[in-house]
């Protein structure tokens, strides 16, 4: 249930076109349904404007469909983060309808078409190939949002001048995400040329002493440009949602 489905029912009883009993049972799962393993908040689109999103890992398939079936049911539209290929294959069996999208390792189900709501377009930067799937993650999700997103990938420090070459895109986007491993030097420099909101998201790529993103993080951390902020490792889908908020009309 989001905002405008709710309008549209107190509008249908208002004007005698359903019944008080019928608007009621299409209410009676707010705020959450209880499947005994998970609870469902249905009420989360009329709070922050999307449906919750089901995080794939660490769950079985069994349990991601059944979430998933109680979204499609409220009529809502799914996205479901961190599924692995092997996953999707079980899931496609139990769903039908789910497209994976290989690249952001997720999956979604559109009951509506995604209304675009954002002021302008969000720009995904990553600094290398190896951060394209938490960046693809973090497009992924800023989408379903109702954004439009452009992307930038390798791009990173060590050949600063493939930045350089798309200052177009850099100044023209309402919100960037840069996704960066290694050192996690990106954000400070597209920090330092835009003057819009930078998400910067570490990821867990690098050698030894990356610490699984943790160099990365604390870079960020300690960026010297203004206007960065800091998501947690490999959090694209946190990105992707914050430059959603962020970005609404």
């Amino acid at each position: 249930m989001d905002t405008e489905r709710m309008g549209r029912l107190l509008e249908d009883v208002r004007r005698g076109k359903i019944s008080v009993p019928q608007a009621l049972k299409r209410l009676r799962h707010l705020p959450f349904e209880d499947l005994g393993f998970a609870k469902i908040d249905h009420h989360r689109s009329l709070r922050q404007g999307f449906p919750e999103v089901i995080m794939g890992e660490g769950k079985a398939t069994a349990e991601i469909a059944a979430i998933a079936r109680a979204l499609r049911r409220r009529r809502a539209n799914v996205l479901i983060t961190r599924l692995s290929p092997e996953k999707m294959t079980k899931l496609k069996k139990q769903i039908r309808g789910l497209r994976y999208h290989a690249g952001a390792r997720a999956a979604t189900w559109l009951e509506r078409p995604i209304r675009k709501t954002g002021r302008g377009p969000v720009l995904v930067i990553s600094a290398g190939t190896s951060d394209i799937a938490v960046a693809e993650e973090a497009a992924l999700t800023a989408e379903m949002m109702g954004n439009r997103v452009d992307r930038l990938y390798d791009v990173g420090v060590a050949g600063l001048h493939r930045l350089l070459d798309h200052r177009a895109k850099l100044f023209s986007a309402s919100v960037l995400i840069v996704v960066a491993g290694m050192e996690g030097a990106l954000p400070s420099v597209v920090g330092g040329l835009v003057d819009k909101p930078v998400i910067a998201v570490p990821t867990s790529v690098g050698y030894g002493a990356s610490f699984n993103g943790l160099a990365a993080l604390l870079g960020m951390l300690n960026s010297c440009a203004a206007g960065v902020t800091v998501v947690n490792i490999d959090n694209g889908f946190g990105a992707g949602f914050a430059a959603g908020l962020i970005n609404r009309v």
